[in-house]
């Protein structure tokens, strides 16, 4: 069986690219024996239709399932229209990803767990170049914190944005912004390694 991982880097041992339709790199895994293909993302610099494009990509590779951190609500639908399951929430190598996969140690998510154009760096001016790797999280407000790469980050949401959510869903929102904070970091440093190696 093929599965799609959302990856930093263009091996097995590469970071999880906490973006689905974004994301740097595409490994198309086989689980019977852990051969894989790593593919660029050429949707990553889209304006728009980056999570269908990509989501179009992996099925035309043949992958039943995609292992990722976020996915937005295009891309789940057109997953979900071609039979393809979605594992959300994923963090750590490729490689131990695919491993909880073959264990069935994770499930299965039927809903988007980010908005549409996740990724896209949120309230920055102009569309940057670089790595793209903004969490697209600044619900209309302009606020954004570059990474000097044309990148923008979310900044944590005030008190006025989760006076509404529990304390435990407020707790998991920000333990996941941290999860992707983190992700980003390791494809920076990734990027780097790589560029400093040419």
């Amino acid at each position: 069986m093929k599965v799609a991982v959302s990856s930093s880097g263009t091996n097995l041992d590469s970071q999880i690219d906490p973006r689905f339709g974004r994301c740097a790199y595409f490994i198309i895994v086989n689980t019977d024996d852990m051969s894989f293909e790593a593919f660029d993302n050429e949707a990553i610099a889209l304006g728009g239709g980056a999570g269908i494009q990509s989501s179009q990509f992996v099925v035309s590779k043949g992958a039943e399932a995609i292992i990722t951190g976020n996915v937005g609500p295009n891309a789940v639908q057109t997953l979900s229209a071609a039979g393809v399951k979605i594992f959300l929430g994923q963090t750590g190598s490729v490689r131990e990803a695919v491993e909880k996969y073959r264990k069935g140690d994770i499930k299965p998510h039927g809903s988007p767990n980010v908005a549409d154009h996740y990724g896209m760096g949120g309230g920055a001016s102009g569309m940057g170049r670089g790595m793209g790797m903004g969490r697209g999280m600044g619900k209309g407000r302009g606020r954004c914190m570059a990474f000097g790469m044309g990148a923008s980050g979310s900044i944590p949401p005030d008190s006025s944005e989760t006076a509404s959510l529990s304390r435990e869903e407020e707790l998991k929102l920000l333990k996941d912004q941290a999860n992707n904070l983190l992700g980003q970091m390791q494809a920076l440093q990734d990027r780097i390694k790589e560029l400093e190696k040419e």
